[in-house]
């Protein structure tokens, strides 16, 4: 790796690599912590009279000694999510007996829910109750949708039962934050809902969009479908924008565009937001042609998209390649939108965009036009020079960032470590991960699990196992990480034993740790552990994914057990090319070549395609089983008729099929030459003794001397061949 790649601009690496900083010690805090005894004396039982002098010392940096605007000050800092100085401001407020108003309160406990801090929402109700506003319904709300954000279940009950009468709202905001909370919540909407109606409260139409929102994406369709029933029996069948978005959001999530659209044609004034729903539900269910057909229909129905819009379709348009549309909605964005906040991510999801087109050149022109970049746009960049096999490019962009100043945020780390994989480059990696620490990025899941990968691609095993010893939260990725490492590493017994130690957890394996585990077997012949694996597979119903299925066959034919393979093939209901191609190898690998391709035969016949991988399988079962006609036949078919490219391993094949049957001017003239070809021309031509076999080689390896002066191949290499 070149020096020049190096992440210069990042801090300097410490001097123990997966040692945590020190912690940095914040300057409000020690400065309110740590006051002169001029400035802060201990209160009198009585507070005194307020005195803006004696209530904010100089040394406080606030932007007034005003207590409003302190309030403002505090507001400020909950907002950009710096609650340990704004509790730090309350603490002193609170000694010197300065009270509190409910909005600041409010801001406070938002920037809680937002960021899932439990431990700091307890705080501010602390300051609530001190402050003798624990009556205040708003207040009280607000708390019950925290605790429920943050998944602390019990307090938010806790709170709600002290509420006598409890409305609506309270009721509103227990379920927007188990909403907010995810799967950390421990109540379920409908009985939170059940308890609403037991107590004698009715329910609004933002009850029903908090119910209706909680089942988006989770597998309880069947109860969302109930809450659909229930708003309708409620006297909602004319509901409001809001509950129909919801719907259409919720059947979208749930994989039932059908149902998400029944919902839509049943509507009979449309605006933006039901458009723009319906959009960026066809984009999460990969229906591109769809959400592309939509956005005519808005525009033909006089709705013209907002930014919203227009950056949930971008990404469709750049995976379907249609960049002449994406230029259209280009120039439409750059006459539209006069904002900065809103061009910016539509800059950035137009060099997305550019980039997933391949016109990596366009994507460029749109960042360096821009005259204020920022972490995403950058971070946009970065991913369509990584996306365009630019690595170089991509891993000098976090160094070019910083130059500009502008600090990589955590998005940023977890696109470049990706490449720097790509790159085996250690040292970049090894920088970017002290970068990380310095930014408090770790111990976050992606950035350990990318940090993972990039050291095992390097061949550091001891690095990848500190850190993910040293993650405080493991996922299944994170598991799957370390067991690929230990793979690709050479070291499948290690990876079995991590992956028994995984089940010894609460995480269960999914279907690319199954995989992994499955090929780890197969390499060591581990027949009793894969089958194991494979009731494992059974018992998690995983047996239908074709990856998985093709593992499972591919892992028995390793092991000699081609009788096995054969009945899970037969066992399979959808037949596809991974299992036809895998039950193809099986028999290849255990010599019985002419019942192989008898199945390769049959699949093309039976109408499934081969890819490179099935070629690549078919093509060596001929080199083994020396049937040079039939490889030439199914090489011809790979090249002309199912317009793939051939890899080096297919040119070796029919070469060595060619020249070991002394047809050498025809394995010249049938193929496309490399080095690796005329290498093996010359070598395999050596048993001959033929003259005029050897007279083919002299003119061969003249040939191939041009070639590779041709190629610019190594002096040394191709004055090696010629003698």
């Amino acid at each position: 790796m070149d020096s020049s790649l190096l992440l210069s601009s990042l801090p300097s690496t410490p001097t123990t690599l997966f040692s945590k900083p020190p912690p940095q010690t914040l300057s409000l805090v020690s400065q309110i912590r740590t006051p002169t005894p001029k400035t802060l004396t201990p209160p009198p039982h009585k507070p005194p009279k307020f005195s803006e002098s004696r209530a904010f010392p100089d040394s406080l940096p606030l932007h007034s000694k005003n207590p409003h605007v302190v309030y403002r000050d505090i507001r400020r800092f909950a907002r950009l999510g710096r609650l340990r100085e704004a509790l730090a401001i309350l603490d002193y407020l609170e000694h010197r007996g300065v009270p509190v108003n409910a909005t600041t309160f409010s801001a406070l406990l938002s920037a809680c829910s937002r960021l899932r801090t439990p431990a700091l929402g307890r705080q501010v109700h602390v300051h609530i109750r001190i402050n003798g506003l624990q009556s205040n319904e708003f207040l009280q709300t607000k708390l019950v949708e925290m605790y429920a954000s943050c998944g602390a279940h019990e307090d938010a009950m806790g709170v709600l039962l002290e509420l006598s009468p409890r409305s609506v709202f309270t009721w509103n905001a227990l379920m927007r934050g188990g909403v907010t909370g995810g799967p950390r919540w421990g109540g379920a909407p409908l009985r939170v809902f059940a308890e609403m109606r037991e107590a004698g409260v009715g329910a609004n139409e933002y009850t029903f969009a908090c119910l209706i929102k909680s089942f988006a994406g989770s597998p309880a369709l069947a109860q969302g479908m109930k809450a659909h029933a229930l708003l309708m029996k409620n006297g909602f069948a004319g509901a409001p924008t809001l509950l129909r978005t919801c719907l259409i959001d919720m059947y979208f999530k749930c994989g039932k565009a059908r149902m998400a659209m029944k919902v839509f044609d049943e509507i009979p004034e449309r605006d933006i937001v039901l458009y723009g729903a319906v959009i960026a539900g066809f984009v999460h269910n990969g229906l591109k042609r769809e959400a592309l057909e939509y956005l005519r229909l808005m525009v033909e129905d006089g709705v013209e998209p907002n930014s919203v819009i227009i950056t949930s379709i971008l990404p469709a348009i750049g995976e379907d390649s249609e960049r002449n549309l994406g230029r259209e909605i280009h120039g439409f964005a750059l006459k539209k939108f006069r904002d900065y906040n809103k061009l910016v991510f539509i800059l950035s999801g137009l060099i997305d965009m550019y980039s997933k087109c391949g016109d990596i050149v366009s994507g460029r022109r749109v960042f360096y036009g821009s005259s204020e970049r920022n972490a995403v746009s950058w971070t946009a960049l970065m991913s369509g020079y990584a996306s365009n096999g630019r690595l170089d490019q991509a891993l000098r962009s976090i160094v070019w960032m910083q130059q500009e100043g502008i600090r990589p945020d955590i998005v940023s780390i977890a696109t470049v470590l990706p490449v720097c994989a790509q790159l085996k480059a250690l040292k970049p990696g090894k920088e970017i991960h002290c970068f990380a620490l310095k930014s408090w990025f770790l111990p976050n899941v992606t950035i350990s699990t990318s940090l993972i990968t990039t050291y095992s691609a390097c061949g550091c095993l001891d690095y990848s196992r500190r850190v993910f010893d040293g993650m405080t939260k493991k996922n299944v990725i994170a598991w799957t990480a370390l067991i690929d490492s230990y793979i690709k590493n050479g070291c499948p017994s290690i990876a079995l034993d991590e992956f028994r130690s995984m089940l010894l957890t609460s995480y269960r394996p999914d279907s690319i740790t199954i995989t992994r585990i499955l090929s780890a077997c197969g390499d060591l012949g581990a027949l009793k552990l894969g089958k194991e694996v494979h009731g494992q597979v059974l018992k998690m119903r995983l047996n239908q994914i074709p990856l998985v299925k093709a593992k499972v066959i591919n892992l028995y034919g390793r092991c000699g057990e081609i009788e096995k393979a054969r009945r899970v093939f037969d066992g399979v209901q959808s037949k596809g090319s991974l299992t036809c191609t895998a039950i193809i190898d099986a028999y290849g690998s255990n010599g019985r070549y002419k019942e192989a391709l008898n199945l390769f035969e049959w699949m093309l016949s039976n109408g499934f395609i081969p890819n490179n991988f099935t070629f690549d399988v078919v093509l060596a079962i001929c080199d083994k089983a020396e049937l040079l006609e039939r490889a030439v036949k199914i090489f011809d078919s790979m090249v002309r008729e199912y317009e793939l490219k051939a890899s080096e391993e297919n040119y070796d094949s029919v070469i060595g099929l060619l020249t070991r049957a002394g047809r050498i001017v025809e394995a010249q003239s049938d193929t496309s030459p490399t080095l690796f070809d005329w290498i093996n021309i010359t070598i395999s031509t050596e048993p001959h003794h033929d003259a005029s076999d050897w007279a083919r080689v002299e003119l061969v390896s003249g040939q191939a001397s041009k070639d590779l002066i041709r190629l610019d191949e190594p002096t040394q290499v191709r004055f090696e061949l010629q003698e």
